[in-house]
């Protein structure tokens, strides 16, 4: 389970667990100025019972500029309908496919044969490798340049909310008993979530849209 501490991906460590999965969590300390969500990774591990949980440091500073690492400013309180319609600057270049050939890795040495992973491709905020078609090509080559798919094993790329709006995925998660105090969704990662920034204005949205309270504090909301 590639789990960032966010909303997504608690929610879909959640649905992983309610189909009697056993977990094992990678979370990547890639050098992200939002460092609260490791935190916040390990909280819902915990909470969900998880076998195992990682977190590796990869330092993408090194090779990647984004505004998410920190090379420029977040953009803020962009229009709802703006949100999506082009690639932020908070894209940070390959990431997923990083962080998804790193869990292919570690699945394949301990045998697991399913990865999940919380994206989706409805309310989101415009990245390239969160939507179905990455996924289904991640899952083709994974299945063309591993031992174990070759010898008879093939790989399944979970992404169980791809389709889903973020109102709905909230609405997953409370279902399922997610405690989204624990998560972590805010770009800058301060003592308080901003409510100003994509991540924000989107989860906030989601959580009006669902009739809920967001139950994290903001600095604006």
């Amino acid at each position: 389970m590639l789990l960032s501490g966010g909303l997504d991906s608690a929610t879909a460590a959640a649905v992983a667990k309610s189909e009697g999965y056993i977990t094992y969590g990678l979370t990547f300390d890639y050098g992200q100025r939002h460092r609260r969500e490791i935190e916040s990774s390990a909280a819902i591990a915990r909470s969900l019972g998880f076998a195992d949980h990682i977190i590796f440091p990869l330092d993408m500073r090194l090779i990647t500029r984004s505004a998410l690492t920190g090379q420029s400013q977040v953009p803020l309180d962009r229009p709802h309908a703006e949100i999506g319609l082009q690639i932020p600057a908070t894209y940070v270049p390959a990431r997923n496919i990083v962080f998804l050939s790193l869990a292919l890795a570690y699945a394949e040495t301990i045998g697991s044969t399913d990865i999940f992973i919380g994206v989706s491709q409805v309310d989101y905020s415009g990245y390239p490798d969160c939507r179905l078609a990455f996924i289904e090509a991640f899952e083709r080559m994974a299945n063309t340049g591993t031992k174990s798919a070759v010898e008879g094993a093939p790989f399944r790329i979970r992404a169980p909310l791809i389709n889903m709006s973020k109102a709905q995925i909230v609405c997953l998660g409370v279902q399922l008993g997610v405690d989204y105090s624990l998560t972590w969704s805010c770009y800058l990662g301060g003592r308080r979530a901003c409510g100003r920034c994509d991540s924000c204005r989107l989860r906030l949205d989601a959580f009006e849209k669902a009739g809920l309270k967001d139950p994290i504090e903001y600095e604006v909301r």
